[in-house]
């Protein structure tokens, strides 16, 4: 975040620089108030390119086995452009090297879920999910794995059969 303002000022001082040196060139012809407009101009959109490759960015930094479920694009009334073009500002990883399987109950699993999001500090999840009748559960306090093998105590949530989360644990495993 600080490397991201460090950024936008110099965004901004550069544009200035170069108003600067237009003004220098034509013999002090610019208008006064262009200089502070361009560098306010330049600050915007350095943030508006910073908004929108922070998802591209992200990604390309992940780790190997983390794949991409779930995205959430941002739209905004005090950023009109965003209903022209969303930019992405959350996503959901799966950990497929966290993936664990029971010979006895296939078509369940447990995975770890990361929730990135632009603003936010990274949050890991356990999750179960249940790939034969459609369902997953945050493993949260009081849940957890029964002698049978079954997963017990879990909050299981109905998903939609095109959950981008379930499709993602339950396949290519």
């Amino acid at each position: 975040m600080f490397l991201e303002l460090l950024g936008v000022i110099f965004a901004g001082a550069s544009g200035a620089l170069v108003v600067f040196a237009a003004n220098r060139a034509t013999g002090g012809r610019l208008p006064r108030w262009l200089m502070p407009a361009v560098a306010g101009l330049a600050m915007i959109a350095a943030t508006i390119s910073l908004e929108y490759t922070w998802y591209s960015r992200t990604v390309a930094a992940l780790p190997e086995g983390l794949v991409i479920a779930d995205t959430v694009e941002e739209r905004a009334i005090y950023r009109p452009w965003t209903y022209l073009a969303p930019y992405t500002d959350r996503f959901v990883a799966l950990d497929r090297t966290s993936v664990q399987t029971n010979p006895d109950r296939p078509g369940e699993r447990i995975a770890n879920l990361y929730f990135f999001g632009r603003w936010a500090p990274l949050r890991q999840v356990p999750v179960a999910f249940d790939c034969t009748r459609n369902r997953r559960a945050p493993l949260v306090e009081g849940a957890g794995i029964a002698p049978d093998g079954h997963i017990e105590g879990a909050g299981w949530m109905q998903a939609p059969a095109d959950d981008p989360l379930l499709a993602a644990a339950c396949t290519g495993v």
